[in-house]
């Protein structure tokens, strides 16, 4: 299979950028590479410690919106589902009202992965709650939560090209 194949998660970024990840590639450094700027996994193993985390985020960023009724990592999210983590709301019908339930689940394979990548995903998750397109308001939103994001979603996006690859889970 050919690099170009391998970077399916970097296609958006310009030419410039793909050839330097098409050199750690060549150069069997990819790994080292990711590993050097997050050296540590996070602690939030648990889907209790990840409700709690998620929680504390939105009361801290998000206090007026909705409700999150439940947070938990997911096995059935993957890579092929192109998808990191989902938010999704069940509407219910409550007395005469129409009420909603978030419920946020998270790839479980970030729950071995640095911090930053699991601040990216709740961050984005979390902005879900307010904008539900991935426009340009919702970016705002998540770089308002994380002044960092397109920074860790492009490492985020590194690290699934070393999965692709065949490479083994790093902070596992």
């Amino acid at each position: 299979m050919s690099t170009a194949s391998h970077l399916k998660y970097l296609a958006a970024y310009p030419a410039h950028i793909l050839s330097q990840v098409e050199r750690l590639i060549a150069d069997n450094r990819l790994a080292d590479h990711l590993r050097q700027r997050y050296p540590d996994a996070h602690d939030v193993r648990t889907d209790k410690a990840l409700y709690g985390y998620v929680q504390d985020m939105k009361d801290e960023y998000l206090r007026n919106a909705e409700p999150v009724s439940k947070v938990a990592y997911d096995s059935k999210i993957g890579i092929v589902q192109q998808a990191l983590g989902l938010h999704t709301a069940i509407s219910r019908v409550q007395g005469g009202r129409l009420k909603a339930k978030h419920e946020i689940r998270i790839g479980t394979v970030f729950r071995d992965a640095p911090p930053a990548f699991l601040r990216m995903i709740a961050v984005h998750e979390l902005a879900h709650l307010k904008e539900k397109d991935h426009d340009k308001a919702f970016y705002k939103l998540c770089c308002w939560m994380e002044p960092d994001y397109h920074q860790f979603e492009f490492d985020v996006r590194l690290y699934l090209t070393q999965l692709d690859l065949g490479g083994e889970r790093l902070w596992a």
